[in-house]
This record gives C-alpha cells, sequence and structure tokens, in this order.
C-alpha cells in the first residue's frame, strides 16, 4: 500500500475489560476518521457486539492476524478469531483475557519493528489479568515494550496541550520508592523528556521542572532528604 497517511496499529486490550468500546469510540471520531490508516490487533466479533452494544457504526475490513499485509481500508481488524466470542467472555480479570490482550501486543510489536505498521497504540490491559496468564516478567506495557525493543533508556510520559510529565517511578508501590529511587531513576526520564521536546514537539529550548517526593520538597530534611541527596 502507497500512501501518505501513518499506518496506525492499535490492540484491543483486555478482551474482559473496556479496550473494544474504547477502540470502537475513537475510531468513530470524525476527527480522527481522515488522519491516517487503523489496524486494530483484536476479536473481530467482540468490536462487532460492542459496536451494537453502544450504537456506534463500526465496518472495518477484516483480515487473519497471521495474513497480515498494508491495505488500502481506513480500518482494518486483524481478527484473532481463535479466542472465545463475546457470549463466553468473563468479566474482570481472567486468564484468557490476559492471554489474548498479551496475544495483541505481541502480534502488534512485531508488526511495528517489522515496519508494517508507523506507531502503536494500546487500549487498557488488566495487569491483574497478566498475572493470572503467568506473565509475570512484565508489569505493564512499559516493561514489555522496553524489551521487545531492546532499549534499556525508556520512560513513561504523558503528554497534553500545555504539560507533558515523564516519569521517574512506575509500576512500584509508594511504601518501595525509598529504597530503589536513584539519581539514575531522576535523570534519565529528564534526559529522554529534554530529547523528545526538541526532536518530536519543536521546543528548542524546553523548560523542565522536577517534582519533589515529600511535602514541601523535604523543606530542608525535616520531612525527607531525598530531594537534596538524590532529586
Amino acid at each position: 500500500m502507497t500512501t501518505d497517511k501513518p499506518v496506525i496499529g492499535i490492540t484491543m486490550g483486555d478482551p474482559c475489560g473496556v479496550g473494544a468500546e474504547i477502540v470502537v469510540k475513537a475510531l468513530a471520531d470524525s476527527q480522527l476518521a481522515g488522519a491516517a490508516h487503523y489496524v486494530v490487533f483484536g476479536v473481530s466479533e467482540q468490536l462487532a457486539y460492542t459496536a451494537d452494544l453502544i450504537e456506534v457504526d463500526f465496518t472495518p475490513a477484516r483480515m487473519q492476524h497471521e495474513d497480515y499485509h498494508r491495505m488500502s481500508a481506513d480500518v482494518v481488524v486483524l481478527d484473532f478469531d481463535e479466542i472465545s466470542q463475546p457470549a463466553a467472555m468473563p468479566r474482570g480479570p481472567s486468564r484468557v483475557g490476559g492471554q489474548a490482550s498479551m496475544a495483541f501486543c505481541e502480534s502488534a510489536i512485531a508488526a511495528s519493528l517489522a515496519g508494517d505498521i508507523d506507531a502503536m497504540v494500546t487500549a487498557p490491559i488488566s495487569k491483574t489479568s497478566w498475572q493470572m496468564a503467568g506473565i509475570k516478567r512484565f508489569p505493564g506495557h512499559t516493561e514489555l515494550l522496553a524489551e521487545r525493543c531492546n532499549v534499556r533508556n525508556v520512560a513513561m510520559m504523558f503528554v497534553s496541550p500545555k504539560l507533558r510529565v515523564a516519569l521517574a517511578t512506575i509500576h512500584q508501590a509508594l511504601f518501595d520508592i525509598r529504597n530503589t529511587l536513584t539519581i539514575g531513576c531522576v535523570f534519565n526520564p529528564i534526559d529522554l523528556a529534554d530529547q523528545a521536546l526538541k526532536q518530536w514537539f519543536g521546543i528548542e529550548a524546553p523548560r523542565i521542572a522536577i517534582a519533589g517526593l515529600n511535602p514541601h520538597a523535604g523543606e530542608d530534611g525535616r520531612f525527607g532528604d531525598e530531594e537534596s541527596r538524590i532529586i
């Protein structure tokens, strides 16, 4: 397929959760419709079932996920029809939900690395479902993507029109942070955010503010010394 539009891969997320609804509603947005070609890694029947429930028009092309190749359709669902159908799906965390959402992610990552899609967007997973499916190495998408892409320096960033936030710690209990926070944990997201703001957002001289860990940023050591010692 030759096109000047990017091809965006979208993973459906956990089929036992809200992923299908989010994907269907997002692709029904008129502002997104002409911006790219979209490839959904998920269960076609689940998406159609959800669209019918919420009364949203959703008529994508369909292709078996193992047969994927670029095509000119605006929206294509790469169907994992070997996964249980909607009526059989449990609600809430489940082993089958974890297995399915991981399969969607792995397929989308492989397609991205192969150049078959230009970017990857992920609908929500259940981290509990991944645990139930025996996937214990990856607390979430970030760690999975880092390993599969063979990169060490990564940061999670949230983006809004006026503020971009890069995180020093992720997927970690609050009580554990004191024992794991290092200078590298703080420096790495600052460095990556600086690069991203320059290269991706066109900001020549980014202004970066650093959040404190303790109340009042430690108040000169009265409420903790992480700010002066590490941050």
